[in-house]
């Protein structure tokens, strides 16, 4: 965790990490914000990007799950 939190130093480091971030390395981004500084633009930034991913893995998902039939 230590290491994720220079990515919340500001809007523009934020945005520029988190396309190289996870989804786990994103929630755990998105549950540290809300226990603790609860800047509400970050926490919706977080949330698109952890939506964006979590959407991209159920689509994998769903593909393979078609591609087995």
């Amino acid at each position: 965790m230590d290491n994720l939190l220079p990515v919340l130093k500001n809007w523009r480091t934020m945005n520029h990490h988190l396309t190289q971030l996870t989804e786990e390395e994103v929630v755990t981004l998105l549950e540290y914000e809300k226990s603790h500084q609860k800047r509400m633009s970050v926490l919706e930034r977080l949330h698109q990007r952890f939506n964006m991913l979590r959407c991209t893995r159920e689509r994998l998902e769903i593909l393979a799950l078609v591609e087995r039939l």
